[in-house]
């Protein structure tokens, strides 16, 4: 057909394709090509073709090659070329088979095209196919074809393998050279480059721009500043200089400036700034942390009218999450839509994070369910999104589904979920977790091995900790700071310094952070000197500028007692963050410095420094006044930070110290209902000021809108209990801490000890103690003191041997509770014994337990040896000592030791009238009534009188 048509219709249809110069006019030519038949026409046909592929329309291209009956080699390899020009090569594999279909033969020139989608597509097994083909038509010494193929294994299958291919070419030029370097920078092996790099020079090849813009990335990630500034130089010397390829390269190299200001030069220098040049100082920015300015450049980019591509809005996203707000977020997110690149997966995936970190999770989920092609990258963000947001249960089931969608879990996977397993307290679930790094071999990955360390540790599983600690293959900084944190913060401080000087002999590099984990566990007066030493060593090491390890050091400082180190640091610091305020004034509060506390915090308000909770938290509770405390409240809710839990507890209590309870349950009720804290300072408000009641039925309330309550919850109400002392409530109380299983907590378990023995149940008791898995020493004290309750003396003595027997040490609340049961049973010998023994242990009597032990004597009659224990006494004695010794001289008649004790009660307290009274009956029963008349007198001039009894009893 084509034959019948004349020359004159050919020669027309050619003239109209040369000046078709937009995608309207090709259409119509198409379709003429079709129905004339010219399609045939293997001249006419490249030359339409061509033109598809000049204006810009390959599936134009696309749709008439589909068309030809018979394609031959040169329409293949031309729409080859022009696919792969367009990036379409899922369409480019598409011909290929189409071609090979209709046995259409492929050359040298085909193989790169088809080599080249493989790669792209990462399509691995189809492009190990291709190199049958190319070995079996006898091209396996082609070095064009084998570059491809360099290229392809290093990116897709095995770096390994590439070398050896490259190894077997036999004369490889310049470009193989280069898909070398580049496969092994690809894979993170700069080294490897480096060494390929060297051998380029050792053997005199001129390095062209290819070989510059892969070289130099992996000096910056090497560190390799100086030698990246001679290929700078070199690239000059050479006219590369301004080449679009590597202007970006060297822009990227110069950002680990400070000022940026050799980027900046490069940038303005650049006569066509392409968008990878403007890509490349944005990028700069971003990883400088100057998110402003990155954000500014991105706007200028768009003025000056350059079309951003996906690498821009990838690198644009970042200041977003991270300097401005949503707003900007979901106008760039528009420009992305309106520029086209909505639904390429790398910039959904940047738009994915920036959503999640902003707190919209639910917009990352739209668009990740959305994503056409979904990546382990995207997966991971999910993920990561969720643990971000405390959405720890979401962040299960993505990592799950997941793995059902075929993606198996990477470094970054492991590291979320791990994290996601420690915030639900699911120690099963980590176990599981670690298993299976175990089983995938990730446990010799640093980073993972740190994650499941870290895991252990926020469990204070110290002999796990320990044991995973001795089998890690690598260690580094971050393996030791977190075994030195996890004693640290288990009060194992000696353990803790142990490490450390470990660290320090194995060459480990001590930074701030491993400061900051061993000072935060300083917190004794003894720890001073290990203070002193760490702080001197920041000093030398020079991470004392850091502000957030000052902070410590002044922390260190205030808890072991030294207010004016603490206070001389704060004052030299040259920046000081809000934290450093805190950290001052929390000193100061826990020292009862309250003037200190004011003062600091009126200071801080005069040089602007915006307080914080934790500023609010100081100032609540040293308020004098309730004027102060109120304007505290008001300061609060200006700020906003009256929606904080903790900020609102405070008010409830600090309004409760004033007996302000009205103005409690108002704070309370403006709280989140659902949030237990608030539940929790309500109901002990309500115990402290013994409205037991009503404690109780704030419990019963939070019951009755589904809010479960936990063991500070359960704690308040055994403390209600306490008050109400009614055995049926206690048992109520009982079954529903055993039925919700707050009875494995061992804390619960001692107040209900505690319970029973004071409503009168000594037996039940002690069932709940015999029954208790794990004792503390705070158990022990709870029975015996249970005991003393009952009168039980003998009871007490006996489980206190028991105690000791168990290898628990007493502490002197159990010494306390055992000496006022001997007191009361008259057990002298035995309360000799209970001191001697206190003494022995280590443990200091404090005047509760000598008060104890001088009733005891004096009770018995020994008033010698009680005044003798008075006389030796390191500290005053207490007004109740005095006078139960006093009381016991009048009941004994001993006229001199009540004169003794009156003396030292008439120094201490002259204006006591209970102490003159007590002198007078003890002369009048002695017949003494001349001087119990001089005392009579002397309570006279003093205005002194006797308080009158009462009865309870009506008449």
């Amino acid at each position: 057909m084509v034959l019948n048509l004349p020359c004159r219709s050919l020669s027309s249809f050619f003239h109209l394709l040369k000046h078709c110069q937009s995608i309207d006019g090709l259409k119509p030519l198409k379709s003429l090509l079709i129905v004339q038949g010219l399609i045939e026409n293997k001249l006419l046909l490249r030359q339409f073709l061509k033109s598809c592929f000049y204006l810009g329309v390959p599936n134009l291209a696309l749709s008439t090659f589909y068309k030809i009956p018979n394609p031959d080699l040169f329409c293949q390899n031309l729409m080859l070329k022009g696919l792969s020009n367009c990036g379409l090569y899922v369409d480019l594999l598409s011909v290929y088979l189409k071609c090979r279909f209709f046995n259409c033969p492929s050359d040298d020139f085909t193989f790169p095209f088809v080599i080249k989608a493989c790669s792209a597509l990462g399509a691995s097994e189809f492009g190990k196919q291709i190199h049958c083909i190319v070995l079996r038509k006898g091209y396996g010494r082609n070095v064009t074809i084998m570059t491809s193929f360099i290229d392809f294994y290093a990116r897709n299958v095995d770096v390994e393998v590439a070398r050896k291919l490259f190894d077997e070419t036999p004369e490889p030029d310049l470009v193989s050279w280069n898909a070398l370097v580049s496969g092994y920078c690809f894979n993170g092996l700069d080294k490897e480059a480096f060494g390929v790099f060297r051998q380029i020079q050792g053997m005199n090849i001129k390095p062209n721009v290819s070989t510059l813009a892969s070289i130099i990335p992996a000096c910056n990630r090497l560190g390799y500043f100086c030698f990246g500034k001679s290929l700078h130089g070199f690239a000059v010397k050479c006219g590369y200089f301004l080449d679009d390829f590597l202007v970006p390269a060297f822009i990227s190299m110069y950002k680990s400036e400070v000022d940026l200001s050799s980027a900046k030069k490069l940038f303005d220098f650049s006569v066509e700034r392409s968008v990878s040049v403007w890509n490349a100082l944005i990028n700069c920015y971003m990883q400088n942390e100057r998110f402003f300015e990155g954000f500014e450049l991105f706007r200028e980019m768009l003025r000056n009218e350059v079309r951003p591509n996906s690498v821009t809005f990838v690198s644009t996203v970042p200041s977003c999450e991270n300097y401005f707000d949503i707003c900007y977020g979901g106008s760039l997110h528009c420009c992305v839509i309106k520029h086209g690149f909505g639904s390429q997966v790398s910039v959904l995936t940047a738009l994915m994070s920036m959503y999640a970190k902003l707190g919209e999770i639910s917009s990352s989920e739209i668009l990740f369910d959305q994503m056409p092609c979904k990546t382990l990258l995207s997966w991971n963000v999910m993920i990561s999104g969720y643990v971000n947001n405390e959405l720890w249960d979401e962040s299960l089931v993505a990592f799950r589904e997941m793995q059902l969608e075929g993606f198996s879990p990477d470094v970054v996977s492991i590291v979320s979920i791990l994290s996601a397993c420690s915030n639900l307290g699911g120690i099963s679930l980590g176990e599981s977790i670690h298993a299976f790094v175990f089983r995938r071999s990730f446990e010799t990955n640093i980073d993972v091995s740190n994650a499941v360390l870290a895991f252990y540790s926020d469990f204070h599983l110290l002999s796990t900790c320990f044991r995973l600690f001795e089998r890690m293959a690598n260690k580094n900084t971050v393996s030791w700071n977190t075994l030195i944190s996890v004693y640290g913060h288990s009060g194992q401080k000696e353990k803790a310094n142990i490490i450390l000087h470990q660290m320090h002999k194995a060459g480990g590099k001590l930074d701030s952070v491993t400061l900051l984990s061993i000072l935060s566990s300083y917190t004794e007066s003894e720890n001073l000197r290990q203070g002193k030493i760490l702080h001197g060593f920041a000093i030398k090491s020079g991470c004392d500028s850091d502000v957030s390890l000052t902070n410590a050091i002044i922390s260190m400082y205030c808890n072991c007692g030294e207010l004016d180190a603490g206070s001389l640091l704060f004052d030299i610091m040259p920046e000081r963050s809000v934290v450093s305020w805190n950290s001052l004034m929390t000193g100061f509060r826990h020292h009862n410095l309250s003037n200190n506390v004011l003062a600091l915090f009126a200071q801080m308000m005069n040089e602007n420094q915006r307080p914080n909770q934790v500023s609010i938290l100081n100032l609540l509770p040293i308020c004098r006044l309730l004027p102060q405390g109120k304007s505290i409240h008001a300061f609060a809710l200006r700020t906003g930070m009256i929606e904080k839990t903790p900020v609102l507890t405070s008010l409830i209590f600090m309004y409760a110290r004033f007996g302000k309870i009205s103005l409690s349950l108002l704070v309370f009720q403006m709280g989140k209902s659902w949030d237990i804290s608030l539940w929790n300072a309500i109901m002990s408000v309500h115990v402290h000021a013994k409205n037991a009641e009503q404690a109780v039925a704030v419990f019963r309330e939070l019951l009755q809108i589904s809010l479960e309550p936990d063991s500070i919850t359960v704690l308040n109400l055994i403390s209600s209990c306490v008050l109400v002392n009614r055995l049926n409530l206690a048992d109520s109380v009982m079954a529903y801490i055993i039925c919700k299983g707050f009875d494995k907590d061992v804390v619960v378990s001692n107040a209900l000890i505690d319970l029973y023995a004071r409503c009168g149940s000594v037996v039940v008791a002690r069932l709940l103690f015999d029954n208790l898995l794990e004792k503390d020493a705070v158990s022990w004290s709870v029975m015996i003191n249970g005991y003393r309750l009952h009168g039980d003396a003998r009871g007490a003595l006996e489980l206190f041997s028991r105690m000791q027997l168990s290898g628990m040490s007493p502490d002197a609340i159990t010494y306390s509770s055992l000496l006022s049961a001997c007191g009361h049973a008259g057990l002298v010998e035995e309360g000799r014994r209970v001191l001697n023994s206190m003494v022995a242990d280590g443990v200091s009597p404090r005047t509760d337990h000598y008060a104890c032990m001088v009733d005891l004597l004096a009770r018995a009659g020994h008033l010698h040896e009680a005044y003798d224990i008075v006389n030796r006494l390191p500290f005053k004695p207490s007004i109740g000592m005095l006078q139960s010794l006093l009381g016991a001289s009048k009941m004994y008649g001993n006229v001199e030791i009540g004169e003794r004790i009156f003396q030292i009660l008439f120094k201490m307290y002259p204006q006591n009238a209970e102490s003159y009274v007590m002198l007078h009956s003890i002369y009048a029963a002695a017949g003494k009534w001349e001087d119990a008349n001089r005392v009579r007198f002397i309570m006279e001039g003093r205005l002194l009188k006797k308080v009158p009894g009462f009865s309870l009893l009506g008449d």
